[in-house]
């Protein structure tokens, strides 16, 4: 698991404990996470959801000695057609396993997430806006990148199926300034693209009188951040990514592009805001995010429902 699980979860008051596992890949001898997670599940006595389709993963429960009778393999019940991850993981644990009887209810819950945010995190939101006299202005957040974004450095971000242009990022933020005068486009991502972020910045050049631009990635990259201004926010555009899924589960109007993944079983959820996606449905060989142009991301923005300050 990435460092985001704990910030996001282990707060939650529905989630009892995490147990993380920092490499399934790793040696077992070199990877103390493994020999936690490996004391944890051989002391473990309820039902094991065994969720990975991969030889490293199952290299974990037949290590801990889990029995077939305890656990629910999660891709035994794969889903048909394209159905929604939310759909189908709801599916799975509603299931029993084989020599564990559940509760005579099953859960009532809706396919769509939801984020439980800490006061602290709301206050130093509070905070920061009013160090920048941002209080009162509509909020649009910008999610250009994604975890590839310069992981094998430049050349290989523009080679990534999820890379749209700087200029295209511009036009688009320019044209936002537009639509919502006044407003504030905050451009987000983790510390690293801190630079991308300026470059779009820089291409989009000074904004209208009234209007504002900040670089959110260099000023204050922290995911607690993110989830309160996107409890806030009038509204996201963003990749396929996971801030575009964070903004889902904070009720926050959206925007997406999709590329080759399509968005058939990825598309964020809200409970009640409008999520409009860019891209192909179904997974698609060869589709890029350069195949959709600024002209269409604006023309789903401004018919967009957006969250009133």
């Amino acid at each position: 698991s990435g460092p985001w699980t704990p910030v996001l979860l282990g707060h939650d008051p529905a989630v009892s404990e995490l147990r993380l596992v920092s490499s399934r890949r790793s040696p077992h001898w070199l990877t103390p996470s493994r020999w936690a997670a490996d004391a944890w599940l051989r002391a473990h006595r309820g039902p094991v959801y065994h969720c990975e389709l991969d030889r490293w993963a199952e290299r974990i429960v037949q290590r801990a000695g889990i029995a077939e009778s305890r656990m629910v393999r999660a891709w035994s019940h794969a889903p048909e057609g394209w159905s929604h991850w939310a759909d189908w993981w709801l599916d799975i644990a509603g299931r029993d396993p084989a020599g564990i009887r559940g509760p005579a209810l099953a859960a009532a819950a809706p396919a769509r997430p939801r984020l439980h945010l800490s006061p602290a995190w709301r206050d130093d939101c509070d905070a920061w806006l009013r160090q920048r006299a941002l209080q009162g202005r509509p909020l649009i957040l910008l999610q250009p990148g994604n975890k590839k974004t310069f992981k094998r450095g430049r050349i290989a971000t523009a080679g990534h199926d999820k890379h749209w242009p700087a200029a295209h990022w511009a036009e688009v933020v320019r044209g936002l300034w537009a639509s919502m005068p006044g407003s504030a486009v905050l451009v987000c991502g983790s510390e690293r693209e801190s630079g991308l972020a300026q470059e779009i910045l820089d291409a989009a050049g000074a904004p209208p009188a009234g209007n504002v631009a900040v670089n959110l990635a260099a000023d204050q990259p922290a995911l607690p951040m993110l989830c309160a201004l996107t409890e806030r926010a009038a509204g996201m555009v963003s990749v396929d990514t996971g801030p575009a899924h964070v903004a889902g589960a904070m009720d926050c109007p959206l925007v997406v592009m999709y590329a080759s993944a399509g968005w058939g079983r990825w598309r964020p959820r809200a409970a009640t805001a409008e999520v409009r996606v860019l891209g192909p449905e179904a997974p698609t060989e060869g589709a890029r995010l350069e195949q959709i142009t600024p002209d269409e991301v604006l023309a789903e923005w401004m018919t967009l429902r957006k969250r009133i300050p």
